[in-house]
């Protein structure tokens, strides 16, 4: 179980780290073609760069897992408020990028992880506590 959630958190590091790079150095024109206002090419560039801490952070928290509850859950919870960013923005502006909408559910969906990492928490704990008991 704990390695199962390592490795879904190291791949689904990736997205962001991806999305970093190819926002830094592509810019907002990859996305609208040319003539993007450049005030919207300057921001989507700064949070590509917040997408990185994304990924640094995720990182921190693969080795050791069980104990990173509270990092995951604040990356998590804030990758789901950007879900519901989208969301809004798809209700209210139009419609999103095929990407950005199976985006949008894997972000709103983040704090599956969390429940996740309680469970390894837990069987971790539960492990702990046997060990001790035994010597």
């Amino acid at each position: 179980m704990k390695r199962g959630l390592q490795i879904v958190l190291g791949v689904l590091s990736l997205i962001p780290l991806f999305f970093a790079v190819v926002g830094i150095f592509a810019g907002a024109e990859r996305l609208g073609g040319e003539g993007v206002p450049g005030a919207l090419d300057n921001q989507l560039r700064y949070l590509s760069g917040v997408y990185i801490l994304v990924t640094l952070l995720a990182w921190r928290i693969i080795p050791r897992i069980e104990e990173e509850g509270a990092t995951l859950a604040l990356v998590t919870v804030a990758l789901c408020i950007g879900g519901i960013g989208r969301l809004v923005s798809m209700m209210t502006v139009g419609d999103a990028l095929p990407q950005q909408v199976f985006f949008t559910g894997l972000e709103i969906g983040a704090p599956v992880l969390i429940l996740w990492q309680r469970a390894v928490a837990k069987a971790s704990q539960v492990g702990r506590d046997m060990r001790a008991t035994s010597c």
